[in-house]
């Protein structure tokens, strides 16, 4: 059997070393200039950041260690095809900048779904927060399971061990340091996810003799395809399905969610925000591609010997962190500065989304539960300390997902459905909400809860089939290595998965892509006509005075414009009447001239 390389002294230098530094950033905007006195501080840097290190910071949170490990995976298992999503990022950005978040910025608000509140009632704002709440929350437990998994691969320790320092570390100072100190660790760890991908790119090359050789490799493996254009949803990746389904999972993310907006209302103005927002997309695009193609870069060193095959991986997954320990060992500190590139790529998602999840519990349960109880408001005081206790123990909570996480075949799959199941219905209320002015508050929520039932039965309903992979090799394995495997139960593994799906029922079978799109369609549809039959039937009604602010911008103007000509109208009525009764009394003055 080949020896396991495993990180030395050097390596975790540099691994502590990232972590002491996100902490100090942490303690420095906690101890100086008095800082954080306020919940505006606390929760949004009272908008003195920058659009460049927003754009910066918008991209890190949206690309977490799940992106670096299962991209590089997917491009590894699955081909090429997955870079096509970047497009549909490039159509959602427009969507989200002269859409939602002129809405969100007139609405100032520290929670995003107190817009819920405004536009329906408190029920549709609590519903949504909820769903929200668990959504981030499960996915922070995955993301803090993939530095562990990565950590795990090349040191052999136990997984454990790196939840917990990461988890430890990152809820300590994103409680502490507010979102400020968020914002400025992010930036640095943005510089060591690039130089993560930069090292793998570098070390495939030299070995494959140049980076048109991998390209070589990667096609005559059958791993570039991006010429799927079909419109059969079963089918995993196809250009329909990664345009409209990444749309609506940015959408999801950008548009509404409470990490993005709470980061975008950071900067002093909406030309800010928007600038931010634009600045996002190439930096994300360009880490997106690299991570692409480091999928093939890892595939050039494999294309003939697929360690999950031969079993010295138990996913694929850890397909990444194995290459750089193989490729790189013999550089002290190289595998270290990978390592903490994907600890940093952890880190960022995760204090990203306990921050925004204890703006949301503060906000939408425990400020309006002390107001029922006491009839009194919560001090800024007593709000900034609740919001650290709260970070922390959020953290202590993701630590315990993280554990359970690594019972997960595919941790981008498995992310991107629950995006699909909570994003899809999340954007279909917003979107109900600030498109139609008819949608009520019932309609809304049985929209938004039928969608949510629908998702959670088609995604993970069964049996269901397993994703179909390209085929692998062992050819090119060590004969040493294969004679002490038993290669009978991966045998499936050489020749790619082909299995027949159409034995399953049809709707087990539809794309996780298509998950956030269908679910989207469902809110609308269903929530609109519901809206317009409970008012056809006197059960429901649209709330008087409708606020254009709370409205998509070209309906907000619509509006607008109805009440203008209204006060016109009614001014022309009450001239109108004016001259009538003057009419009259002059008539009536006119008469009395002449009998008198």
């Amino acid at each position: 059997m080949e020896a396991v390389k495993t990180l030395g002294l050097t390596d975790y230098f540099v691994i502590a070393l990232t972590l002491v530094i996100s902490i100090a950033i942490g303690l420095y905007y906690r101890l100086t200039s008095g800082r954080q006195k306020t919940v505006e501080e606390y929760f949004s840097a009272n908008k003195t950041m920058g659009p460049l290190s927003i754009g910066i910071c918008l991209m890190v949170s949206f690309m977490s260690a799940i992106t670096l490990l299962g991209v590089s995976a997917e491009n590894y298992v699955y081909g090429t095809h997955f870079v096509v999503i970047n497009l549909s990022y490039l159509i959602g950005t427009p969507l989200v900048c002269y859409g939602y978040l002129p809405v969100f910025y007139k609405l100032q608000a520290t929670s995003t779904y107190e817009y819920l509140e405004r536009r329906f009632g408190v029920t549709a704002r609590l519903l949504a927060s909820f769903i929200v709440w668990l959504q981030m929350l499960l996915y922070s437990g995955i993301v803090l399971y993939a530095p562990a998994l990565a950590f795990e691969t090349t040191t052999g320790l136990p997984k454990l061990t790196s939840i917990l320092s990461v988890g430890l570390a990152c809820a300590f100072y994103s409680s502490v340091g507010g979102i400020k100190a968020v914002l400025i660790t992010d930036i640095f760890q943005a510089i060591l996810m690039f130089a993560s991908l930069i090292i793998i790119i570098i070390s495939a090359s030299f070995s494959a003799g140049g980076i048109d050789k991998i390209w070589d490799i990667a096609d005559k493996g059958g791993r570039i395809e991006f010429d799927n254009f079909s419109l059969d949803p079963t089918e995993r990746h196809t250009w329909w399905g990664l345009l409209i389904g990444g749309m609506c999972t940015f959408l999801s993310l950008y548009g509404v969610n409470q990490i993005q907006i709470q980061r975008m209302l950071t900067v002093k103005n909406l030309k800010s925000a928007r600038n931010a927002l634009w600045l996002s997309w190439p930096i994300l695009t360009l880490l997106s591609m690299m991570t692409c193609f480091s999928g093939l870069a890892i595939y050039s060193k494999y294309f003939d010997c697929d360690p999950r095959t031969v079993q010295r991986i138990k996913k694929n997954d850890m397909l990444m962190p194995l290459f750089i320990m193989e490729m790189t060992s013999s550089l002290p500190g190289l595998p270290g500065l990978f390592i903490a590139g994907i600890f940093s790529a952890g880190l960022s998602t995760i204090s990203a989304a306990l921050n925004a999840l204890a703006a949301i519990s503060l906000e939408d349960y425990i400020k309006p539960l002390y107001f029922k109880l006491t009839k009194k408001q919560f001090s800024n005081k007593k709000s900034v300390i609740c919001s650290k206790f709260l970070a922390f123990l959020l953290g202590m909570i993701c630590i315990v997902l993280a554990i359970l996480a690594q019972y997960l075949e595919s941790i981008l799959q498995m992310s991107l459905t629950i995006f699909g199941i909570v994003g899809g219905p999340l954007v279909g209320l917003f979107t109900l909400g600030m498109l139609f002015e008819s949608s009520t508050q019932r309609g809304a929520i049985i929209g938004a809860s039928v969608s949510l039932i629908f998702l959670l039965w088609i995604s993970f309903g069964g049996p269901r089939p397993g994703p179909q992979t390209l085929p692998v090799s062992i050819q090119g394995c060590d004969s040493n290595l294969l004679a002490h495997l038993n290669l009978t139960s991966n045998i499936n593994g050489t020749m790619g998965n082909f299995s027949n799906h159409s034995e399953f029922f049809y709707l087990y079978r539809i794309s996780y892509l298509w998950i956030a799109p269908i679910g989207l369609f469902i809110t609308i549809v269903i929530g609109w006509i519901t809206s317009n039959l409970l008012q056809c039937f006197g059960v429901d009604r649209v709330k008087e005075n409708l606020d254009p602010d709370l409205f998509f911008p070209f309906i907000a103007k619509r509006i607008r414009n109805r009440s203008q000509n209204k006060r016109e109208v009614n001014f022309d009525e009450t001239n109108l009447q004016k001259y009538q009764l003057n009419q009259n009394v002059n008539d009536g003055r006119t008469q009395e001239s002449l009998y008198s």
